[in-house]
C-alpha cells in the first residue's frame, strides 16, 4: 500500500512538473518561432491562428514578455503599422472611383485643344503679319549679297512674268521721245498724249520742222510742256542732221541728244535695241536701298553697284521687275507690306501696312484690279488679267489708276512739282 501510495505521489509530482514545464516549453517554442518567422504581416496573421485557444495564446504572450527580452517588440507593435495602413488602403479604395471619374473630366479637355488649334489656325491666314524683317548680316559678304539680291529678282520674275516698259511705242524714235516726256509725270499721261503727237509728227524730220507752239499745246497735259517741247524738237533735229533720221544704238551717241540722259538711253537700248541696261528711276532707287543692295544715292553709282550683282543679260528685265514692284506694291509713302509676295526676304518689312486686308487696298494697277498705264499693252499683260488704260479724256473701267484723271474730270496741265503723282509713275 505504501509503495502504491509512493508511486501515486510520484505520478502526481511528474504530472505537475510536466504541467509547470509546459508553459516554459511553449514559451521557448514561441521564441524560436518568432526568430524564424519573417516580418511579413501576412505570416504574422497566419501564425496567430496556429496558437490553440485564445486564452492560452494570451498566457503564452504574457510569459514570453516576462521571460524573453525579444518580447519587447510584441506583435501588437508590428501590427500597428498595418492598422494605420488599413485606412490608407480604404482611402485608396475610396479614391479609386475618383480615378475612374477622371476620364470624364478629361473628355471635354480633349476637345478644348481642338478649339484652340482652330483658333490658332485662323491667324495663320494672315501669316505675313508675323513676318520679321530679313535683316542681312552686319558684315554681309559680297557673295552673300549677290545671292540675296538674285533670289529677290527670281521671286519678282515669278510675280511679274509680264513685266515690260510701260510706255507705248512702235519704233525707237517714239520710245526716245516718250521717255523724254515721262520726266516729272506718269507713263499713263504720256501714253495718253503721244498718240496725238505722233499722229501729227510721225518722223524725226516732221517733228524737227514743227511749230513749237503747236507742240506745246499737245504736250501741255504732261507738265513742263515748254521745256519738253524744246527737248523733243531739239533731239529730232539732231537725229535728222547727225544720224540720218535714225536713232543711234550706242550709249555714247544717245546721251548726246537733247534731253537724253543715261536713264533714257538705257530704256531705249534695252527695249528698242535689245542691249542690256539698268534703268535707275525713282522706284528703282527707292527699292534697292530698302532691300539694302546698296547705300548709294547717286544714279550713276547705284547703276554701277547693282550692275555688279547681276549678269549683264539680266539688267533690262531686272529693271522692269523692280519698277513694276515699286509701282504696284512697294510704294514710296505707304508700302503694302501685308500683301507683298517677297515680304519674307525684305529687310524693310514693316515700314508699311502689314495687315493683309488693309494692304490689299493699297495695291495698284492689275494687282488691285485697276487699269494699267499702257493704252496698248502686250498680250501677256492682258492674259495675266491686266486692263488697258483708257485714252485721254475717256472714262476708265473701274477705279482710275494712279495718275489718271477721274471720270469726267477736266484734264490738268500735269502734276505740280513734288506732288504724289510724280512718284506714282
Amino acid at each position: 500500500m505504501a509503495a502504491t501510495a509512493k508511486k501515486a505521489a510520484a505520478v502526481k509530482r511528474a504530472a505537475s512538473a510536466k504541467k509547470a514545464a509546459a508553459p516554459s516549453r511553449k514559451a521557448a517554442a514561441a521564441k524560436r518561432t518568432a526568430k524564424k518567422s519573417t516580418p511579413s504581416k501576412a505570416l504574422a496573421k497566419k501564425s496567430a491562428p496556429s496558437t490553440a485557444p485564445a486564452k492560452k495564446a494570451s498566457a503564452s504572450r504574457a510569459l514570453t514578455a516576462k521571460t524573453t527580452p525579444a518580447a519587447k517588440t510584441t506583435p501588437a507593435t508590428k501590427n500597428a503599422p498595418a492598422r494605420k495602413n488599413a485606412p490608407a488602403k480604404a482611402t485608396a479604395r475610396k479614391s479609386a472611383p475618383a480615378k475612374k471619374a477622371a476620364p470624364a473630366a478629361v473628355t471635354p479637355a480633349k476637345t478644348t485643344p481642338a478649339k484652340a488649334a482652330s483658333a490658332k489656325a485662323t491667324p495663320a491666314k494672315s501669316a505675313p503679319t508675323k513676318v520679321a524683317p530679313a535683316k542681312p548680316p552686319r558684315n554681309e559678304s559680297h557673295t552673300a549679297l549677290v545671292r540675296r539680291a538674285r533670289r529677290i529678282n527670281r521671286e519678282l520674275a515669278e510675280v511679274y512674268p509680264y513685266a515690260h516698259p510701260e510706255l507705248d511705242f512702235e519704233n525707237p524714235f517714239q520710245l526716245v521721245v516718250a521717255t523724254v516726256l515721262s520726266a516729272q509725270t506718269t507713263d499713263l499721261r504720256v501714253n495718253q498724249t503721244t498718240p496725238a503727237l505722233f499722229g501729227k509728227y510721225p518722223t524725226p524730220e516732221d517733228l524737227a520742222a514743227a511749230n513749237p507752239e503747236e507742240v506745246e499745246e499737245i504736250l501741255r497735259p504732261t507738265g513742263f510742256f515748254r521745256a519738253k517741247t524744246k527737248s523733243v524738237i531739239g533731239l529730232s533735229k539732231a537725229l535728222r542732221d547727225d544720224f540720218g533720221g535714225e536713232v543711234p544704238g550706242r550709249l555714247e551717241d544717245l546721251v548726246k541728244l537733247p534731253g537724253v540722259g543715261r536713264k533714257t538711253a538705257f530704256v531705249v537700248l534695252g527695249n528698242a535695241f535689245g542691249r542690256p541696261g539698268i534703268t535707275v528711276d525713282t522706284h528703282f532707287q527707292r527699292l534697292v536701298r530698302r532691300w539694302q543692295w546698296t547705300d548709294q544715292t547717286e544714279p550713276d553709282k547705284i547703276e554701277a553697284a547693282i550692275g555688279g550683282l547681276f549678269p549683264k543679260s539680266e539688267w533690262t528685265m531686272l529693271s522692269h521687275h523692280v519698277i513694276f514692284h515699286g509701282r504696284r506694291i512697294c510704294h514710296a509713302r505707304k508700302p503694302a507690306c501685308g500683301a507683298c509676295p517677297i515680304a519674307p526676304l525684305c529687310p524693310a518689312y514693316g515700314e508699311g501696312e502689314t495687315d493683309p486686308e488693309k494692304a490689299q487696298k493699297l495695291l495698284k494697277y492689275e494687282k488691285g484690279g485697276f487699269p494699267g498705264q499702257r493704252l496698248n499693252p502686250p498680250q501677256s499683260y492682258l492674259d495675266a488679267g491686266g486692263i488697258a488704260a483708257p485714252p485721254l479724256g475717256a472714262t476708265a473701267p473701274g477705279a482710275p489708276a494712279s495718275g489718271a484723271s477721274a471720270p469726267g474730270a477736266p484734264v490738268s496741265a500735269g502734276p505740280a512739282p513734288g506732288s504724289p503723282a510724280r512718284e506714282a509713275g
